[in-house]
C-alpha cells in the first residue's frame, strides 16, 4: 500500500478532502495539533494517532462531517480507508 506522507502543511490541510475514492493511506508528520476533521469528505476512515516511539496509542473510525481530538498530543498520524489494514491500539509500526 502507497502512504503519503503529509509533512507540509498545505498537505496536512487537503488531507483527502473531496476525493471520491483513496487506497493508500496518508501519513501527518510534523503536527501541532492531533485534532482533526472529516469535513468534505466522501468516506470513512480509520484513523491511527501514533507516539514518538510509534506505537499507536488511540485509533477511530470517523465517517464524514465529523471531528476527533485524541487524549495526547501525537507525533504522526495515519488515515487510511475503514477496514483497510488491521492494526490495533499498541501495535508498533515502522517506517522512515
Amino acid at each position: 500500500m502507497k502512504i503519503i506522507n503529509a509533512d507540509t502543511f498545505f498537505k496536512r490541510f487537503k488531507g483527502l478532502m473531496g476525493k471520491k475514492e483513496f487506497e493508500g493511506g496518508l501519513l501527518f508528520t510534523n503536527l501541532k495539533d492531533s485534532s482533526i476533521h472529516t469535513l468534505f469528505m466522501r468516506f470513512e476512515i480509520d484513523v491511527y494517532f501514533i507516539d514518538k516511539n510509534k506505537i499507536i496509542y488511540d485509533k477511530v473510525t470517523l465517517k464524514p462531517w465529523k471531528f476527533y481530538n485524541p487524549k495526547k498530543q501525537a507525533e504522526y498520524i495515519l488515515e487510511t480507508k475503514k477496514n483497510k489494514l488491521k492494526l490495533k491500539i499498541g501495535d508498533c509500526l515502522d517506517f522512515i
